[in-house]
């Protein structure tokens, strides 16, 4: 009786429906009696006849109560809870859970980005933030694309220029921990192809580790060898004036410089010192930057990393392996050939098994021909000061060095996954079965154990490690200023600017006893303009959303 009666109303009030729906919504757009007689004649046939089943029901099953339509069990319905009726995208979203109580770093944060996007003038950025392995913010602002008007949002896909390099590493410290690569090996035994190598009539040894930390000798984008020579020179010599050099060093600067000072008849005494008195006289010659050289916008597709060797495996080394630091995006590409021939697998398809190992579904190599979701496009400021697109180029010469597309998101899963292998072995819950790191505790000590002889140049305080730059934890007087420990690459492309930063918990006994890794503040950051600095953005990022931890 209950399910025909049912049935009937249902059949009524979908019939009535309309004149319903018109008398409840319509009747201030519409007024009128034939409509406001159909929408009471509606409720009233529904009325009755709820009310007459409800009746026969209860005396049919001796006065046992009957759940109301309302009812999700009655409706056939599962009724919505809060966070699923949230899920569906009310327009007064909350922020979720896991950022309630970062709200005062996100405003802070969100302000300070406005005001770098607006003082560059980059068309789109976009930033994501992790605490202790959970996302907790991420936003775009302005457009991905601007002809199109399609904003930035999380998921906008950007080049990630030299984040890529840090990405290799990967590779190349899971073959090291396999054991298929030796570090310290002539890059030769597993590259035949790139040739031996010497430096003023020296035989020298390009190794592993030496391309790593760009300490290989050589060449970046700028081919000119003397143009980098005076630059360096420069830099060395302004260095010493504008700061005194350690104690331990000054001894060594007043030999070497007398010896330099030393009158001789030989042709290359002579060079050396009229090229140091050019050093001490003047400033070098106006030097390209990166985005004035041509190899940047090479459009030729190269079919694998062996090939692209061709690109500057014949150049003579620019400094003697080990004892100066040169950024070098080449140095990279001899990497994913070693990569190449030290896994069986091409330096792509390994690529890709790390990137699926780590979550990072949305991190593929640029390429022009495949449809990529989300993907922003480029821009640059002409010399008029107009926003235009930038030229198309092929990364295919430099995968590893600066070719990748990502997410925050991904960038963000990596961090993670970064500072859990290199916080792991800390931590001593018992309550924990805490499973290993992608990377062995030792893998990332050493990765992030600055380098000598090295540089970071997005930051000063710090040195160059493994695919990473690193600055230290140091403090020199009390109550002064603290230097915090932390981890960070960005990254310059063709219309493009990137940081990926990992600021490390200081890890106290509690930490270590009763948390789990990992334990700190990860910072991404996207953006679809060219020559952004973003560190400092970062780094003031990381440490508010890590003073609203600490409150």
């Amino acid at each position: 009786m209950y399910r025909l009666l049912s049935s009937v109303t249902a059949r009524a009030a979908a019939t009535a429906g309309p004149a319903w729906d018109g008398g409840r919504r319509g009747a201030h757009r519409r007024p009128g009696l034939p409509v406001l007689g159909l929408g009471w004649a509606g409720g009233l046939g529904l009325g009755l006849g709820l009310a007459l089943g409800a009746k026969l029901v209860v005396g049919l099953r001796g006065a046992v109560p009957i759940q109301s339509p309302a009812d999700p069990e009655a409706s056939g319905t599962t009724e919505l809870s809060h966070e699923q009726a949230l899920s569906l995208g009310s327009p007064h979203t909350p922020a979720p859970p896991a950022a309630r109580g970062f709200s005062r770093a996100i405003e802070s944060s969100g302000d300070l980005l406005h005001r770098i996007k607006d003082e560059v003038g980059a068309p789109g950025i976009v930033v994501g933030v992790s605490v202790d392995g959970k996302e907790v913010w991420s936003e775009g602002l302005g457009y991905a694309d601007v002809e199109n008007r399609v904003p930035c949002k999380p998921e906008t896909v950007m080049r990630i220029a030299s984040i890529s390099k840090s990405l290799t590493m990967v590779a190349l410290a899971k073959l090291w921990e396999a054991g298929k690569l030796d570090l310290d090996l002539p890059v030769q035994h597993y590259v035949p192809e790139f040739p031996e190598k010497e430096y003023e009539g020296e035989k020298v040894s390009v190794t592993t580790r030496l391309l790593i930390s760009h300490l290989s000798g050589i060449r970046h984008y700028e081919k000119d060898i003397k143009k980098v020579k005076e630059e360096k020179a420069y830099k060395a010599l302004k260095m010493v004036k504008g700061t005194p050099p350690p104690p331990d060093q000054e001894k060594e600067l007043k030999e070497k410089g007398g010896k330099n000072n030393e009158k001789s008849d030989t042709p290359k005494a002579k060079a050396e010192q009229d090229s140091e008195a050019r050093c001490r006289s003047a400033k070098p010659g106006k030097k390209k930057n990166d985005f004035e050289q041509g190899e940047l916008y090479l459009k030729e597709k190269f079919e694998n990393s062996i090939e692209s060797l061709r690109l500057f495996k014949n150049d003579p080394l620019f400094f003697k392996p080990g004892s100066q630091f040169l950024y070098s995006t080449f140095g990279y590409t001899l990497l994913a050939a070693i990569v190449e021939r030290a896994s069986g697998y091409k330096y792509l398809d390994y690529m890709q098994k790390i990137f699926h190992d780590l979550d990072m579904l949305t991190t593929v190599q640029e390429e022009n021909e495949p449809v990529i979701y989300n993907r922003a496009r480029f821009y640059v400021y002409n010399k008029k000061k107009r926003l235009v697109n930038t030229p198309y180029v092929d990364n295919s010469y430099k995968w590893a060095g600066g070719g990748f597309l990502s997410t925050v998101g991904d960038l963000l899963k990596f961090g993670n996954a970064m500072l859990y292998g290199y916080q792991v072995g800390q931590f001593k819950n018992s309550n924990e079965n805490l499973l290993p790191g992608y990377l062995k505790p030792e893998t990332m000590v050493m990765m992030w154990t600055p380098v000598p002889n090295t540089e970071m140049s997005w930051d000063k305080e710090g040195k160059y490690a493994m695919a990473w730059g690193v600055v230290e934890k140091k403090q020199t007087y009390g109550s002064c200023r603290k230097q915090r420990h932390y981890a960070s690459h960005t990254g310059g492309a063709v219309g493009a600017s990137s940081v990926l930063l990992v600021l490390p918990e200081e890890l106290d006994s509690e930490a270590v006893n009763n948390k789990v890794p990992p334990r700190g503040i990860i910072v991404s950051i996207i953006c679809n303009m060219q020559s952004v600095g973003l560190n400092s953005t970062a780094l003031k990022i990381a440490l508010e959303f890590d003073k609203d931890r600490a409150d």
